[in-house]
């Protein structure tokens, strides 16, 4: 897998199976991200300033900050 990164605040820039990091709420302060796959895209906007909201498939949610295409 090529490790090129894109935008994570363009909706058509992220597609369900694609691996992301986010930010989670309550780690915004820190700004720990977390890798995964996204499940569902949740943001329904063509871009959002602090990223596209996104759950992965272990359900967690946050703001994609890197997608791995």
């Amino acid at each position: 897998m090529e490790n090129k990164k894109l935008s994570g605040t363009i909706r058509k820039n992220i597609q369900q199976g694609l691996t992301v990091e986010i930010v989670q709420k309550h780690h915004q302060r820190s700004g720990e991200l977390t890798e995964g796959v996204v499940k569902r895209i949740l943001t329904n906007s063509s871009t959002h300033p602090h990223g596209i909201k996104v759950q992965l498939e272990t359900d967690e949610v946050g703001r994609v900050k890197n997608v791995f295409s």
